[in-house]
């Protein structure tokens, strides 16, 4: 029997009903740093019919102070408390505050102005403020800016109530230097020229929560074109007018198929007054789905010259994924942080949707499964593991939330949800999710209630393991009494949970066998018919439907040829999962047998695959010795290819793979070769960035000459944007530690981290595979700083920060040190101690494995003295 409201209450957690109890209690809300459950519940009971007028004066200089004002209006439902407005800056910021036109003594306290009860009335408030405007969020560069207030970053630069269900109209007013072009939410009202400037003022926006709404402003080419009745506009910055012109008509055509599929799919036409999107070299994210204003990173969409597969499938997804926030995040929106994966999961599994129809020759299931499973295993595998949905208790926590469960694992997860429910089922429950919910917000629950009345699922019980419950399920074979085969599901966890799914298995002998369908719901599943003698020769999750570790040994590589291709990468994952969980030892013989599929293999997503994962064992699993013996086969594996490939999208994979793995003095000469220009493979099309990027991995292999090769690769380098990184990050090539030390220590200024794309380039040169030996003394006061990068950067900062500084180390004195910080910080944010459990997963596993190929000892992964 259909289930609904009943059981769905039943999930609200302790800490989110002792926060409704606090807000409609009557007690005065705490005012404390962030923005508190209790507070925002609180304010939604009070607060409607927002509205912010905002105008920001913004000079050319960009150390110049932004003089704005702000007038908020709004109802108020009764006005016996104090009210909160969120403004998180010095007291010295705000000039004056008028409540209802009249001066009022507010307190300025704990990032908060609180206006006194005298001061407000129940019914329509006005409140205008006059101060200055915060520089964290508005990412100003020497000729442009753009703002990025996800998830709760709006109130750095104006005050606002910043939740997610206080959605408002907001009305923008910018004045800018005289050649500088504006975008925002809304449309262009009128622009008007002024004494050394011109205003911008923007009609009214649609009804947005404070985290979507976004300006940018600067020197920005501006190409506008219509597609399908709708018309958009792209800003950029691009100085290539040949690359702007080869993806100009691309970038279009996607954003018009995305929508035009979006509104079929759900029977919502697009629910905004227009769409546009602005190119911003070295965005902090790959896109951010601004209403009606995308801003994307440049080299994400402006692709180079003879792209693979992947980038343009990568181009596409990316697209396809922010248009979808259009429905799903900004027409329907969370009430709370706690469920922002819904709307990522929703974009992202429209996403896969998507662009199948333009990509008909593309295994897109295969495309999905090494998308996807690699970079959820790589969270759910360690001890720092979190579920799909976490709880929060404050917005300034929220940006840890962020991650590869909630991109990766979340629509594996909604896939196995349609598998339940079918295509047609899943798709009734979202247009009605969308219909009942639109321009307002919604909860997990809330979808579950839909959902529950269309199914005899038990969906409450099956999402308690799928999206509340943090890891993955162990898979292993057992010998039944009856002399068939058993599959049991084990819970790494000890909690004897089982993950309800379908996938297949298949029989790799002498003969033909049926393919299995195997339904795992219960912790032991028959597998009849299959003899015990034949487990060692069992394909599983060959239709990558299943999630898991799964058994797998080498001897599946044996029958590589006669393996579909999602078959084939199916066995990577599985083979490499089982490497890193230390039950498959043969540690060079896995890396041998990539090299010989390097050596054959022609599908590009295949080849991306074990090309990543030969150099994560090249770099950290395999130890010297053997590194020693492997090194000439695979620079010549990756320099033939390179070399004999006519298809040039797979010559641009072996040359990337190349570039990062040369480590001999012959292959280093051949990368000089072609960033000089002596070698140029007609196949190979190199454009600034490669240059750029070999240019660093020059001055780090070539020591004596990196100062020539910088300074002429900034003298090649036309486009200035791509200048001013480059002088950046070259102190992090320098050959000398004292220059690199010092560069290091300059981090430590939030000033110096401005640019966070460039700063994690500079640290992965600063912990390159070849000078390990001496960033191993960077881990520690590189973990001391996370607790300021969680309030200074940007939601994935930290992460990138992480995984930049620990990826490429092994060294028992390196997974030393980073234990020795989590159990000297007992005190540490939770979810830094997860985020720092996660990116640190690789180098304990390295350490142990590289260890028992040396007959050393190290504690086993999963083992951890810190478990989360």
């Amino acid at each position: 029997m259909p289930r609904g409201l009943a059981r769905a209450a039943l999930w609200v957690p302790a800490w989110l009903a002792i926060a409704g109890m606090i807000a409609c209690s009557g007690r005065e809300v705490p005012v404390e740093p962030g923005v508190s459950l209790a507070l925002a519940r609180h304010r939604a009971g009070l607060i409607s019919n927002l509205h912010y007028a905002l105008r920001f004066d913004i000079p050319a200089e960009i150390d110049e102070a932004i003089d704005a004002t702000a007038d908020i209006t709004f109802d108020l439902k009764e006005s016996r408390q104090p009210l909160q407005l969120d403004f998180r800056q010095e007291p010295g910021a705000v000039r004056a505050l008028l409540s209802n036109g009249a001066s009022t003594p507010y307190r300025f306290e704990n990032e908060h102005l609180v206006v006194p009860p005298s001061a407000l009335r129940a019914g329509p408030n006005a409140i205008r403020i006059e101060f200055s405007a915060g520089a964290t969020s508005l990412n100003r560069n020497p000729d442009y800016l753009y703002t990025l207030f996800v998830p709760d970053r709006a109130r750095t630069a104006f005050p606002l109530f910043d939740q997610p269900d206080l959605k408002a109209v907001f009305q923008l007013t910018l004045r800018v230097p005289p050649e500088w072009t504006a975008l925002s939410n809304a449309p262009v009202a009128s622009v008007s020229a002024l004494d050394g400037g011109k205003e911008y003022r923007f009609a009214d926006s649609d009804l947005i929560s404070s985290y979507l709404f976004s300006f940018v402003a600067g020197r920005f080419e501006t190409v506008t074109r219509e597609r399908d009745g709708h018309t958009m506009t792209l800003l950029h910055r691009e100085t290539d007018r040949k690359k702007v012109s080869r993806n100009i008509g691309a970038i279009f055509d996607l954003h018009a198929q995305a929508i035009d599929w979006l509104e079929d799919y759900t029977g919502i036409d697009y629910p905004f007054r227009k769409l546009d999107f602005a190119l911003l070299p070295d965005f902090q994210y790959h896109g951010m789905e601004h209403v009606g204003a995308i801003q994307y990173r440049a080299s994400h969409l402006f692709l180079e010259e003879a792209p693979t597969e992947n980038q343009l499938l990568g181009r596409a997804a990316l697209i396809a994924h922010e248009t979808a926030h259009m429905w799903f995040g900004n027409l329907v929106t969370m009430r709370w942080f706690d469920d922002v994966w819904t709307k990522e999961v929703f974009a992202n599994f429209m996403a896969a949707k998507i662009v199948n129809p333009a990509f008909p020759g593309t295994d897109h299931a295969l495309n999905f499964l090494v998308s996807h499973y690699p970079r959820a295993y790589s969270v759910d595998r360690t001890a720092g593991a979190n579920p799909i949905r976490q709880e929060l208790a404050n917005l300034n926590g929220a940006g840890q939330l962020y991650g590869a469960i909630i991109y990766a694992k979340a629509p594996i997860m909604m896939r196995q949800l349609e598998r339940i429910l079918g295509e047609e089922i899943l798709r009734e429950g979202l247009r009605e999710y969308l219909r009942v919910h639109s321009f307002s917000n919604a909860t997990w629950p809330d979808l579950i209630r839909i959902l529950d009345d269309r199914t005899d699922t038990d969906l409450e019980r099956w999402s308690r393991v799928w999206v509340t419950g943090a890891g993955r399920p162990e898979f292993r074979v057992q010998s039944g009494k009856d002399g068939n085969l058993l599959l049991a599901q084990h819970d790494p966890a000890g909690n004897g949970r089982v993950w309800p799914q379908r996938f297949t298995a298949r029989r790799l002998s002498k003969g033909i066998f049926p393919l299995l369908t195997i339904d795992s719901v219960a912790a032991v599943t028959p597998l009849p018919d299959v003899p015990a003698d034949a487990a060692r020769a069992l394909l599983f999750n060959g239709d990558g439907m299943g999630y898991g570790l799964f058994p797998a040994d080498l001897d599946l590589l044996g029958h590589w040829d006669i393996l579909t291709p999602l078959e084939r990468g199916s066995a990577l994952v599985m083979l490499y999962e089982r490497l890193l969980a230390g039950s498959l030892p043969e540690v060079e013989a896995y890396f041998a047998a990539l090299l010989a599929i390097l050596e054959t293999e022609q599908n590009q997503l295949l080849l991306d695959l074990a090309m990543g994962q030969l150099a994560r064992i090249h770099r950290s699993l395999l130890p010297e010795a053997a590194q020693v013996r492997q090194r000439p086969r695979l620079e010549r594996v990756l320099w033939q290819r390179l070399l004999a490939e006519t298809d040039s999208g797979r010559a641009r994979l072996f040359f990337e793979g190349f570039a990062g793995l040369a480590g001999s003095p012959e292959a280093v000469s051949r990368l000089h070769a072609l960033w000089s220009g002596e070698l140029a493979p007609e196949q190979l099309r190199l454009a600034e960035d490669d240059f750029i990027a070999l240019a660093q991995t020059l001055a780090i292999r070539m020591p004596k000459a990196a100062g020539d090769i910088v300074a002429a690769q900034l003298a090649r380098t036309l486009n200035p944007d791509n200048r001013r990184r480059l002088s950046f990050v070259a102190p992090s090539v320098a050959p000398q530690r004292r220059v690199r030390d010092a560069f290091f220590a300059s981090l430590a200024d939030p000033a110096n981290r401005r640019t966070e794309v460039w700063v994690t380039e500079a640290l992965r040169n600063l912990h390159h595979p070849a000078r390990v030996d001496a960033s191993e003394a960077y881990i520690q006061e590189s973990l001391a700083l996370l607790p300021e990068l969680q309030v200074t950067g940007d939601i994935f900062f930290p992460t990138s920060w992480l995984h930049a500084t620990l990826e490429n180390h092994y060294s028992d004195r390196a997974a030393e040190t980073v234990r020795a910080f989590l159990e000297s910080h007992a005190d540490l944010d939770p979810q830094l101690r997860m985020k720092i459990l996660q990116a640190a997963d690789i180098a304990f596993r390295a350490n142990r494995i590289r260890a028992s190929q040396e007959g050393g000892a190290s504690s086993a992964p999963g083992t951890e003295r810190e478990h989360g």
